[in-house]
């Protein structure tokens, strides 16, 4: 019928993005990224735990907080670059053109998958190019997705954690605070 018609561009699709963060109060910056997603593109169907892990790139950097959140996006992925860019710069991350790549950073967001779609532009490449090699992606995304199965490996997100392992990525417990309200950490 004519009026169960939806308009052009309704369709809403699972869409995963990862972040990270290795400089500043790095738990607080991933918050303030969940919020500022969710402020954009609606409730975030699900949130993996966060994870600590080790640095890939450049020597000297510190320990990454790595998380995955799902969301339901009427947006196209292509249409949610320059918004989640926007996002990362408002909380301290500048884009140069000389920027280190894998450098330290306060926040990162990536488009990791968008439901049902295989895609490689210029600007964007979906399914991610090295998802299914990095342990600090896979770890969080098979708690919010471990069944989905990734379009041109033919293998799920279960099965590419364990074929990568979980080496150098660690579940976050967070900061615990004292009695007298002062933060501070587990010893190792």
């Amino acid at each position: 019928m004519a009026g169960d018609a939806k308009p052009v561009g309704s369709e809403r699709r699972c869409v995963a993005l990862a972040l990270g963060s290795n400089q500043g109060d790095r738990e607080a910056l991933l918050a303030r990224a969940r919020e500022a997603v969710a402020a954009l593109y609606g409730p975030l169907e699900r949130v993996s735990s966060i994870y600590e892990t080790e640095p890939v790139g450049p020597p000297g950097q510190g320990p990454y907080l790595n998380q995955v959140v799902l969301l339901s996006a009427q947006a196209r992925a292509e249409e949610m670059i320059a918004p989640l860019q926007a996002i990362e710069a408002k909380l301290g991350r500048q884009r140069a053109a000389g920027e280190e790549r894998w450098g330290p950073r306060p926040i990162d967001i990536d488009i990791l998958l968008e439901e049902g779609t295989v895609r490689r532009t210029p600007d964007l490449v979906l399914p991610h190019p090295r998802l299914h090699e990095r342990a600090f992606v896979l770890a969080p995304l098979a708690e919010v997705l471990p069944e989905w199965r990734h379009p041109l490996l033919g293998k799920t997100v279960l099965e590419l954690l364990a074929a990568t392992g979980r080496q150098g990525t660690a579940l976050w417990t967070g900061r615990k605070r004292s009695a007298d309200g002062a933060k501070c950490r587990e010893p190792r």
